[in-house]
């Protein structure tokens, strides 16, 4: 005899990646930026009432694996995510992720998902919505230098939410840099394809790294920035990788996610602990000054935290609607009777 049907609430949406792409080219790319923006802005507003806790990575020569939770008291989140940079060599993605939504009051899930595409636009959302608070008034130029995966999200965020109309790209591959041109030119940006980070950063009012190695890196020297200009720093997300000279941190003002997580992941862990930061959500709520004048240079050391992507699927899960772009998955056993399991799977044989 079969087990019974499972009933509507053990019945889990999923949004696979097919729904996924489906679900942003029906909302829209730039509009799905736009609206994740929103919703973590609005989360960051509310920032106490999370529980937070520096990632748990599990690191080895070729990369880490993360899980990354946290919870407002009624909605539970985790994420899991990996970065190996070395996949690129074997054809595969160098970061992937899924993620979840758990009712805290039953412990049930209410939505599972793809989260290496929205990681992307989360990724490209938090970006620009610092940027709006931290880079110079009316910046219309960004530089991109690290032109992976990552790149045209962060170029149609910054335009979306900041305004810019031009990019100048760089990447130590050039058919990187020809990818990300080619992608972008139907979105209303111009393109400047360049040779040399030093090249790339020429006229830009906002300077985003986003690179893949696993190393100690200079990609922006302190000499190579000049004043008035914002950074965008998001490659430096795990120990031992960093993207800026330190001596750009001695003379920038440094906005991060989450101190201890950014103190272990991000371009401080090349400062000592003494090193001054402001919380970005300080910024968001006018706890903190953001940008003060005209010559600040302002960093967003960014590492990706948790609450971004508890926003991102309380956003998603907004948008799935009647059903269209997800699938119930049967991943809660629900017996007739809550405790008997054993009869449940001895009537399925």
């Amino acid at each position: 005899m079969p087990a019974p049907n499972p009933s509507e609430k053990a019945l889990v949406p999923f949004v696979s990646v097919a729904n996924m792409m489906r679900l942003v080219h029906h909302v829209g790319i730039e509009p799905m930026l736009i609206g994740l923006a929103a919703a973590i802005e609005a989360d960051f507003r509310r920032w106490e009432t999370f529980d937070k806790t520096p990632r748990v990575a599990s690191h080895s020569s070729e990369g880490v694996i993360e899980l990354m939770p946290t919870s407002d008291g009624e909605i539970y989140s985790f994420k899991y995510v990996n970065g190996h940079p070395s996949n690129m060599g074997r054809g595969l993605q160098t970061v992937t992720a899924f993620g979840l939504l758990a009712e805290v009051s039953t412990g049930y899930p209410v939505l599972l998902t793809e989260m290496t595409l929205l990681t992307a636009l989360r990724t490209a959302a938090t970006s620009a919505m610092a940027a709006r608070y931290l880079a110079p008034k009316n910046a219309t130029t960004m530089a991109l230098i690290g032109n992976g995966a990552q790149a045209e999200f962060q170029a149609l965020a910054m335009k979306a939410i900041v305004g810019t109309e031009r990019v100048r790209l760089y990447d130590i591959d050039p058919l990187a840099t020809a990818k990300a041109a080619r992608n972008l030119e139907d979105f209303g940006v111009e393109v400047t394809v360049c040779s040399s980070s030093q090249e790339a950063i020429e006229g830009a009012q906002i300077i985003t790294t986003c690179t893949a190695d696993k190393q100690y890196a200079t990609i922006l020297t302190d000499n190579m920035v000049g004043s008035g200009v914002h950074i965008n720093a998001i490659g430096g997300d795990c120990p031992g990788k960093t993207e800026l000279h330190r001596d750009i941190l001695l003379r920038a003002d440094t906005f991060v996610e989450f101190p201890p997580q950014t103190r272990i992941e991000g371009e401080i862990q090349q400062m000592d602990a003494e090193y001054p930061v402001t919380e970005l959500w300080r910024v968001v709520t006018g706890t903190a000054i953001g940008r003060r004048d005209e010559r600040q240079v302002t960093l967003f050391d960014s590492v990706g935290f948790a609450i971004e992507d508890f926003s991102a699927l309380r956003y998603i899960r907004s948008q799935l609607g009647g059903g269209e772009f997800s699938e119930r998955l049967d991943i809660i056993a629900d017996p007739d009777e809550s405790r008997d399991l054993f009869g449940m799977l001895l009537r399925a044989a």
